[in-house]
């Protein structure tokens, strides 16, 4: 029999914000003399097939169920049930995917790495004798709110998300409130599911100490040197931003998939449609793959281009507008003549292209951390409109820490609309503004600069990866 050749299994939960850059992190080992399994859900793969006819050489995928093996629409499906479901069937399946390749033997794991939402992947790892390393998807910050919430800040947090009046104040993280915090701890939060996965990670990252534990954080020390090292009991370790190497690296050729938007679709096209537009000119619109707007604030986003007057490219996923059927006068609005002259719509793009296109002027954004960290690294400044989850803490560290975008203001109704004079007030700002907007598109240029430098040999995330590769290498 041959030899067996040692390899990582990265193991992503199934939603393109984390699968994008767990790939990336999984094409930067091919570095190495590791060959790397990416393993994500049937149906997330299935989504990924065209990215797999571009794999290079020394990665393979695998898949395990999550229990909707033909697919879900985030935006559509109960995500309680479906986290349900995946914590039964992912152990299940992924264990006998391990126990696959034992069998075989062609390939020997030497290292299980697994994204957030999926601590159970550790468990199925230690009961195979293999060791294991979180990659945390979101800002090192948000990890730490997490961290001081099951250790001794509870109360605090709790407080601060009940009432706006009252501040959150965790060791050397910046002066917080309600607005500032991720969603699951408001009391409006019917997500039960996410606070027991965070506390079972910790539990899992105390389970490990004595050995290798580092946490790989996408994220880069010049963006969080604070955050990054604030609690000495958590080994995080800054290795982003992870993006293609195409786009990190334009003379690469390993990694084809510039833009790295994994779960391709069909737009018109809008790469020749911005060549066409003068340089900082266009607004772009993207608000991730899983929530969906509603109608009334799709309309206010529509009256505020029409204010604007600007050109706009507007990601909108085919769901969201099949959400909008059944009232022709208001879809006309949003479809109308004058928007189809003034801007472009479309179903999908590949986002790190577009912000790296030199006629993107902002970004208005949900605050999604693959979107907040392409926007830092393009040099992009952002009108940040968070929905839930970790988008209002990154919202937050946009605004008021790294001064690269203004915050949407919602109105006192409560309903969470943002009204178009507010949208076209923060654009405007940030494209064309006085000395506040010249100021935020500083700190945008200022970020994508270090952002880079961080990422090229030497710098300080690729030493950061470096050194914990050749850890794994002399255990292995």
């Amino acid at each position: 029999m041959a030899p067996s050749t040692s390899c990582f299994l990265m193991v992503s939960f199934p939603s393109q914000g984390h699968i994008n850059p767990s790939l990336a992190l999984a094409k930067r080992f091919l570095r190495t003399d590791f060959q790397v399994t990416f393993a994500t859900s049937k149906s997330a793969l299935r989504r990924m097939h065209k990215l797999q006819q571009e794999t290079p050489d020394g990665l393979s995928y695998e898949s395990f169920s999550d229990g909707y093996d033909d697919g879900i629409d985030f935006g559509v499906y109960d995500i309680q049930q479906f986290m349900d479901s995946l914590k039964t069937r992912g152990p299940e399946t992924l264990r006998d995917l391990i126990d696959d390749y034992l069998r075989d033997g062609r390939k020997k794991i030497v290292h299980v790495f697994y994204t957030t939402l999926i601590p159970w992947v550790a468990d199925v790892a230690r009961s195979f004798g293999l060791r294991s390393t979180l990659v945390w998807t979101q800002p090192a910050t948000v990890l730490d709110i997490y961290y001081y919430y099951f250790n001794g800040h509870g109360d605090a947090i709790r407080t601060g998300s009940t009432d706006p009046s009252s501040p959150i104040l965790l060791p050397g993280l910046p002066p917080l409130n309600g607005k500032d915090v991720p969603s699951f701890f408001a009391p409006e939060n019917h997500y039960t599911y996410f606070l027991p996965l965070m506390k079972r990670q910790f539990e899992i990252l105390d389970e490990q100490q004595g050995q290798s534990h580092k946490v790989l954080v996408n994220t880069f020390e010049a963006l969080e040197e604070g955050p990054l090292h604030v609690i000495p009991k958590l080994n995080l370790v800054g290795i982003g931003p992870l993006l293609p190497y195409a786009f990190l690296d334009r003379h690469n050729p390993s990694d084809t998939s510039f833009g790295g938007d994994l779960f391709r679709g069909n737009s018109k096209n809008y790469i020749e449609w911005l060549d066409t537009k003068p340089g900082a000119s266009v607004i772009y619109l993207s608000f991730g793959s899983i929530h969906v707007l509603k109608k009334k604030q799709k309309d206010e986003l529509t009256k505020a281009l029409i204010l604007c007057g600007l050109p706009f490219l507007w990601v909108m996923r085919e769901t969201a507008k099949n959400d909008m059927e059944g009232e022709e006068e208001e879809e006309q609005l949003i479809y109308g003549d004058e928007l189809e002259r003034q801007g472009m719509v479309v179903p999908w793009c590949a986002q790190v292209e577009v912000l790296s296109h030199p006629s993107i002027g902002c970004i208005v954004t949900h605050c999604g951390w693959n979107s907040t960290s392409e926007s830092l690294a393009c040099g992009v400044p952002m009108v940040a409109f968070p929905q839930w989850v970790d988008q209002k803490t990154n919202a937050k560290l946009i605004e008021d820490v790294w001064r690269t975008g203004v915050r949407l203001k919602t109105t006192e109704a409560g309903d969470g609309i943002v009204v178009a004079e507010e949208i076209r007030r923060c654009v405007e700002l940030v494209m064309k503004g006085g000395n506040k907007g010249e100021e935020i598109r500083k700190n945008a240029s200022k970020w994508k600069e270090l952002a880079m430098e961080a990422t090229r040999e030497g710098g300080s995330s690729e030493r950061n990866l470096r050194a914990f590769l050749d850890e794994i290498s002399r255990s292995a």
